[in-house]
């Protein structure tokens, strides 16, 4: 078995370089695309022969506790890739159905979880705007508690990693668009999480770095 998990961008082109090589087996396409774009890899290897795709929907952190993240599958053999699974601290759960299944669920419950990133961000962007963030930041803590907006020290975490959102924003509007449903919010969030690309990874990054950087000079 294969397991591809990359950023969004780069999935077509592993997948891509996988099926130029003498690979036979299995392929857990574990990355955060489109159901379209999963079906489009698994196309590229049924005209290949020789690979079976297993569409994969990772939720949750980077799995270093059990009953943390989960890995959901789909696809004729996911019950057999579950297996390899036992007893590590991914909790693999297969969906009756086929190849995109996984990436729609997958996509659908990051849409909601990592848009309130984003809508907390542009709140408290506009709220120091005004000179009302304290206040801002008192009343969410009040009746929004636990939440982005009620907990704001989170934006840093999705800035850190808006380098990898920024493409999962643009898969997740090309599903809504290939669903007929409104792609915009997504598009918006798409290029929020952009500007905070320079703060890939970093440490050091504060909260009003990245509210800062949503201001056009």
């Amino acid at each position: 078995m294969i397991l591809s998990v990359c950023p969004p961008a780069f999935a077509a082109e592993v997948a891509a370089a996988v099926a130029q090589t003498p690979f036979q087996g299995v392929y857990l396409d574990a990355n955060a695309i489109s159901p379209r774009h999963t079906w489009q890899i698994d196309e590229l290897f049924r005209r290949r022969g020789g690979v079976t795709v297993v569409d994969g929907g990772i939720v949750g952190p980077p799995p270093r506790r059990e009953g943390v993240t989960r890995l959901y599958l789909s696809g004729a053999v996911a019950s057999q890739v579950e297996a390899l699974f036992t007893d590590t601290f991914l909790q693999p759960i297969v969906l009756d159905g086929p190849v995109g299944q996984a990436s729609a669920l997958k996509l659908a419950f990051a849409l909601y979880n990592k848009l309130t990133f984003a809508l907390a961000a542009q709140s408290y962007a506009l709220a120091e705007q005004h000179g009302v963030g304290d206040e801002l930041r008192e009343l969410a803590g009040a009746k929004l508690a636990g939440t982005p907006l009620g907990e704001p020290a989170g934006i840093v975490s999705a800035g850190q990693k808006a380098w990898r959102w920024e493409g999962e924003m643009a898969e997740i509007a090309a599903a809504c668009a290939d669903g007929g449903l409104p792609p915009g919010l997504l598009t918006a969030a798409e290029a929020l999480f952009a500007r905070w690309q320079d703060y890939r990874d970093d440490p050091a990054v504060t909260v009003e770095q990245l509210l800062a950087s949503l201001k056009d000079s």
